[in-house]
């Protein structure tokens, strides 16, 4: 019975790693593959070889967003609970003819909490009128055939 339970205990701990697990997320080595850009020379053919395709895209300027987020469990103890170990942003502005212009790296350190607005809005408009009630009820009996077939 005791050779039963030592060996059981050998066979929990044989399963246990040292090593923790972490997850990544994104582009990895954004920190070795920034020092590669050179602006006003590397264009977006350059950053696709070197990088691949970004993170986003922004739709109003010429803007490329690279993320790169590491997450590492902390301990045993914890249960599972992962920490953020690396949380990188690489951030390229584009000119006309497509080179980069301007280069903006973001880690863990600069970046700071983003304080949420307390405040609440409110429409300026009511939905309890009469107009939209009658054309609430009007929808209701339109759609309530199709209700009735499922």
């Amino acid at each position: 019975m005791k050779n039963i339970i030592l060996f059981s205990i050998f066979l929990l701990t044989l399963n246990c790693s040292i090593n923790k697990v972490s997850n990544v997320h994104g582009s990895r080595f954004l920190e070795n593959k920034q020092s590669k850009i050179v602006i006003n020379k590397t264009n977006k053919n350059d950053l696709r070889k070197l990088i691949g395709p970004p993170s986003s895209v922004s739709k109003f300027d010429d803007i490329w967003i690279y993320i790169e987020r590491k997450k590492t469990n902390q301990s045993l103890m914890k249960l599972g609970v992962k920490k953020i170990s690396k949380n990188n942003i690489l951030i390229l502005k584009f000119n006309k003819i497509g080179l980069v212009s301007e280069v903006d790296f973001l880690d863990i350190n600069n970046m700071s909490d983003v304080k949420i607005a307390e405040k609440k809005t409110f429409k300026k408009y009511k939905q309890d009128n009469f107009v939209y009630d009658t054309l609430t009820i009007l929808r209701e009996k339109i759609n309530a055939p199709t209700r009735r077939r499922k």
